[in-house]
């Protein structure tokens, strides 16, 4: 499914975002993250062993809230799935998404051992309580 403009936009400013994943037991798990676009999927960065990565290994089903930075009752919420987890490229991306975010180099939170993941969401469904 295309990605609406509105969502786009979003996509490519330092927006707040939660990923909701689910737990082993079906409950939720919500983390807020950075997030990123390719302009067909919604891209997530982040670190190996974290619980958002195994829920997302386990059952690739997730959610999406990205509200504007400006206007945080504003958002954009996609319902979809992971095509992909890969190591490939994913230090790259978050020093890409720390410029966008913090306006320099990644401080490497957690240290340099880190294996950094790039997460790629197919989006299912899109909606924003605003039209």
């Amino acid at each position: 499914m295309p990605l609406p403009e509105s969502l786009l936009a979003l996509l490519r400013r330092p927006s707040p975002c939660f990923l909701a994943t689910l737990m082993p037991d079906g409950s939720p798990q919500l983390t807020e993250t950075w997030v990123d676009t390719d302009g067909t999927n919604v891209l997530i960065n982040t670190v190996e062993g974290h619980q958002k990565v195994r829920n997302m290994r386990r059952d690739p089903r997730v959610a999406v809230n990205v509200a504007d930075p400006d206007d945080p009752s504003s958002y954009v919420a996609v319902r979809g799935r992971v095509l992909e987890i890969t190591e490939d490229g994913a230090a790259d991306h978050i020093e890409h998404l720390a410029q966008r975010y913090l306006g320099g180099p990644y401080p490497w939170f957690g240290g340099r051992g880190q294996t950094r993941l790039l997460v790629t969401i197919a989006p299912e469904s899109v909606t924003s309580p605003r039209g």
